[in-house]
């Protein structure tokens, strides 16, 4: 998509992944993220250091995104649907089922979180507000991206819009007030 090249400002970033996206305010803010952590060149990935230790950029973006989903009512639906599911395979030890069923939640929110990061980052490439392509070694794999990693990079001029700096406003008798002034009468 060309439209990319004519956006002024953050109003047509949003614009453009409305017609692009059916997520547009998610795919916004994984373009966010992704323009805070990437370069000088817009480029982001294969990893990023939490707390010093390295990990995979879409685990980065999903843990970030990861409180956007923690809503107790449905944390608790999908909790009996995974005790439900893992029932037979339950000991009968409290403590020990309680722990089974709470790393099977982790392991599917983790997974959706994953697969709602990917469809964003299709979505924005697709808007042609950022490019993806794949590091590491080469392998020939059916799939384009095994045993490699994502490396997203952000359109120069998103980049710009993402990062430019608020206006400064300036205070004192000259400055114009742009919501009016009181007078006393």
């Amino acid at each position: 998509m060309e439209r990319a090249q004519e956006i002024t400002g953050v109003g047509g970033i949003y614009a453009v992944l409305v017609e692009a996206s059916s997520r547009p305010r998610y795919a916004f803010l994984v373009l966010q993220l992704v323009a805070e952590i990437a370069d000088g060149r817009g480029q982001a990935g294969p990893f990023v250091a939490q707390g010093g230790v390295p990990m995979l950029l879409r685990e980065w973006l999903c843990s970030q995104l990861l409180p956007m989903s923690q809503q107790p009512a449905r944390r608790a639906a999908l909790r009996g649907r995974v005790a439900a599911a893992l029932k037979h395979e339950l000991t009968g030890d409290a403590k020990r089922d309680a722990a089974r069923i709470e790393a099977a939640v982790e392991e599917q929110v983790q997974a959706v979180g994953r697969a709602n990061v990917s469809r964003a980052i299709s979505d924005l490439v697709r808007a042609g507000l950022m490019s993806r392509h794949y590091a590491g070694y080469a392998t020939n794999h059916k799939n384009r991206g095994g045993g490699r990693h994502a490396v997203y990079v952000v359109k120069p001029g998103v980049l710009a819009l993402l990062r430019k700096p608020a206006p400064v406003r300036r205070q004192g008798p000259g400055a114009a007030n742009p919501q009016g002034e009181l007078f006393a009468a």
